[in-house]
């Protein structure tokens, strides 16, 4: 067993003795998007109590191994304590909080995605990163945009309409999977 403890902190450190700095900016990326989405989503008392190393140690762990579960988790964990935070707590829901929520948990999921891909050796471009990261903000500049005008719509709607619309949503949403299905059946 310690054999198996040493062999892996030697690996830890070959790793960052050999890591450059793109595929490290990425991985801090995801790491600081992850505690940032813990700390709006879970209520104040307990991000500042004892629950909170537990919850920054949680949202650490995509950042060090992206290619896994834990992206996921992170999220799920995130969307958890918003729901604690709203049900529980009583804190009322905000449009600001619902976004920045959202737009982390992308972020988050974003940035993974790349870092599973980028060895933590590779010599990239900064052209690369910025690229990627101007992509994300036009999904979640759009993503917001919708949202707001959903929300204002939503509070005009009632009867009827409010079903109507609810349908025309749905059926949006259905073709939007079956063209992305096709599409990726098709490549």
């Amino acid at each position: 067993m310690l054999d198996r403890l040493r062999d892996r902190l030697n690996r830890t450190r070959h790793v960052l003795r050999r890591a450059t700095v793109l595929p490290f900016s990425v991985r801090a990326g995801i790491g600081l998007a992850a505690i940032l989405a813990m700390s709006v989503a879970w209520p104040a008392e307990l991000v500042f109590g004892r629950l909170g190393v537990l919850l920054y140690l949680v949202a650490l762990y995509p950042a060090v191994a992206p290619r896994g579960n834990g992206p996921t988790v992170v999220i799920i964990m995130a969307a958890a304590g918003w729901l604690l935070n709203t049900t529980w707590y009583g804190e009322s829901v905000k449009l600001w909080h619902v976004v920045s929520l959202a737009a982390l948990a992308y972020v988050v999921h974003t940035l993974a995605a790349l870092a599973a891909a980028l060895p933590y050796d590779a010599i990239v471009q900064v052209g690369v990163l910025t690229g990627w990261l101007l992509r994300a903000a036009g999904v979640i500049l759009i993503a917001s945009v919708l949202i707001v005008v959903t929300l204002g719509l939503a509070s005009e709607l009632t009867g009827r309409q409010f079903l109507l619309a609810n349908l025309v949503g749905l059926a949006a949403a259905s073709a939007a999977t079956l063209l992305l299905t096709r599409l990726v059946r098709r490549t």
